[in-house]
């Protein structure tokens, strides 16, 4: 989880996709699921998309239920056109088989995430 989310972090997915197994699953509400090779890619860039500019701060590594682990982060993205900043506490979910990450959960609210990975308070 870490260098995905590392890797992410500095815009360079093709570091991210290569710790993904070839038939990852992307969970996201907010950008429609797809599964395969290429999804990772694609998601990120209809994310990459939607917004001027984004960026995520503060990352925590979690350990989850087993084989799950969770990222906790500030994502901070700018309107594309609006120039409006958001900011918000969001995280992503990652079940991992053979050290290869088969989905990614990708959630708005930590709360749900701790949840998603075992964690729940």
């Amino acid at each position: 989880m870490r260098r995905i989310v590392e890797a992410v972090s500095v815009g360079d997915y093709q570091a991210a996709a290569a710790e993904l197994d070839p038939h990852v699953e992307i969970d996201d509400t907010d950008i429609p699921e797809s599964t395969g090779g290429d999804s990772f890619l694609e998601w990120i860039a209809r994310w990459d998309e939607s917004w001027e500019s984004w960026r995520i701060e503060g990352i925590e590594l979690l350990p989850g239920s087993p084989g799950k682990a969770v990222a906790l982060f500030t994502m901070i993205a700018k309107g594309k056109g609006s120039g409006v900043e958001l900011r918000r506490q969001d995280a992503l979910v990652g079940e991992f088989r053979n050290g290869k990450a088969v989905k990614l959960g990708y959630y708005n609210d930590q709360a749900q995430a701790l949840e998603a990975a075992g964690l729940a308070q």
